[in-house]
């Protein structure tokens, strides 16, 4: 037998698996995928036609290889840059970044404690007040709070501020 038509079966799964290694890093629309399939179906022929042993060794091997490839690839591939702009991973800076935002929020809510502002809609427990010129949703400490009440910051904490009505007794 000629041990050619094996040679070149066996080169071209092998070149089918590199392509598919390739695929999952470089961004191709599949066209680098769509390669990797033509040079596996290409090698399967040439061992086919070599000998039906190594033909069905070939077509079970790439059965197994082929999705264990391509689903290992993709477990490394979330963690390179564009996989993690692809997948929405936030990348170390936008980590930094929103953890800042959130301090400087959680900063400016505990420096609004003690502020008077207004009630621009009904407060049931829920509402709008307007305080130093901003809007925020806030939570009544009491009951019903009627729009254009004056009201106080009592409590800031975790993106939520408590008012009270400036009239009206603490318990």
């Amino acid at each position: 037998m000629d041990n050619s038509l094996l040679v070149w079966g066996m080169a071209l799964l092998a070149v089918a698996a590199l392509l598919l290694v390739v695929e999952i890093f470089v961004p191709s629309a599949g066209l680098i995928a769509t390669l990797s399939i033509g040079s596996a179906l290409a090698g399967l022929v040439c061992l086919w036609r070599y000998d039906a042993v190594w033909g069905a060794v070939g077509t079970l091997g790439s059965m197994v290889a082929g999705p264990l490839i391509f689903f290992q690839g993709l477990k490394i591939w979330r963690h390179t840059s564009l996989g993690r702009k692809m997948v929405g991973e936030p990348s170390e800076e936008e980590i930094m970044a929103r953890r800042a935002a959130e301090e400087r929020e959680a900063r400016e809510l505990l420096a609004l404690i003690g502020a008077e502002g207004e009630a621009v809609t009904d407060l049931r427990p829920v509402g709008v007040v307007r305080i130093k010129g901003k809007r925020y949703d806030a939570l009544s400490e009491t009951v019903l709070i009627p729009a254009g009440s004056r009201v106080r910051v009592t409590v800031a904490e975790a993106a939520q501020i408590k008012v009270r009505r400036i009239d009206e007794p603490r318990p």
